[in-house]
């Protein structure tokens, strides 16, 4: 069985609070792009994980597929399969590459072998492998708050725009992102925001991680002043980067990068 986990990208993202549990409550909404890996999966005599594409740092034995794998086996008496994961989208991003990968491998084996686990609880098993796993599982816009994991509708529909996702290589830690973020309540909700003109979110839709981020890396804020000036409604960095994406009501047709730049542009 194939298939290709995508990306999310991250339009508002905003740190509300620390939580007694160390982590921090925010709310942003999640929005899916196309930018996929690829995951096979097939029944074998025994266990194998393999990889190509972007190298993966870290121990394959650690990677969230496996862990998905293991963590449905405490419950569920699976065969061994053989697992394949070419990466595309790049880690440490903001993309959410690996919880994608999680989460399809989830869904992958849920269909594969007929265990008939419902939506639901397949977004709690996601959830027990990292803060945005679960979104992947109905993959679907969404306001997000708490840690990433906790869900609420929100009626947003881009289609028709070209985003641009570009990533410049910059690795920035979760620990650095957050060193410097003050929690805050927000006077107004995403939400509300979203429901406004795309060309107004520019002034209004912040993420508050730039705000500390872009000048320790000039090299983000130049990305995103290079698509608004080819004229994106709207841009940001995603996540806690370092990741930036334009959204574009026409595809911008002169863009060019750095050649060590990582880009990706599609439709939404």
């Amino acid at each position: 069985m194939l298939d290709f986990p995508n990306a999310k990208i991250n339009i508002g993202l905003l740190v509300t609070e620390k939580r007694p549990d160390g982590f921090h409550n925010l709310e942003s909404c999640f929005y899916p792009v196309q930018w996929c890996d690829a995951l096979e999966i097939l029944p074998a005599d025994e266990l194998a994980f393999t990889m190509s594409g972007l190298p993966v740092p870290g121990n394959p034995d650690s990677n969230l597929c496996l862990k998905a794998y293991k963590l449905l086996q405490q419950d569920f008496q699976l065969p061994p399969v053989h697992m394949h994961l070419h990466k595309v989208i790049p880690m440490g991003a903001g993309l959410g590459g690996g919880s994608a990968d999680a989460a399809f491998a989830l869904k992958q084996l849920n269909s594969l072998f007929e265990l008939n686990v419902s939506a639901d609880q397949l977004e709690d098993y996601a959830r027990q492998l990292g803060s945005d796993c679960a979104f992947f599982v109905r993959n679907k816009s969404v306001i997000a708050v708490e840690k990433g994991d906790v869900f609420k509708p929100v009626e947003l529909d881009l289609s028709g725009y070209t985003c641009v996702v570009v990533y410049p290589g910059i690795h920035i830690t979760t620990a650095e992102a957050y060193g410097n973020i003050v929690p805050k309540k927000p006077s107004c909700g995403i939400e509300m925001y979203l429901k406004q003109e795309v060309q107004v979110w520019k002034d209004v839709l912040k993420n508050d991680f730039e705000e500390a981020l872009l000048p320790k890396y000039p090299e983000l804020a130049a990305i995103k002043e290079q698509l608004y000036s080819a004229g994106a409604d709207y841009a940001s960095m995603t996540g806690s980067g370092s990741a930036v994406y334009g959204l574009f009501k026409e595809a911008p047709a002169d863009l060019l990068f750095s050649s060590h730049y990582l880009l990706w542009k599609g439709l939404l």
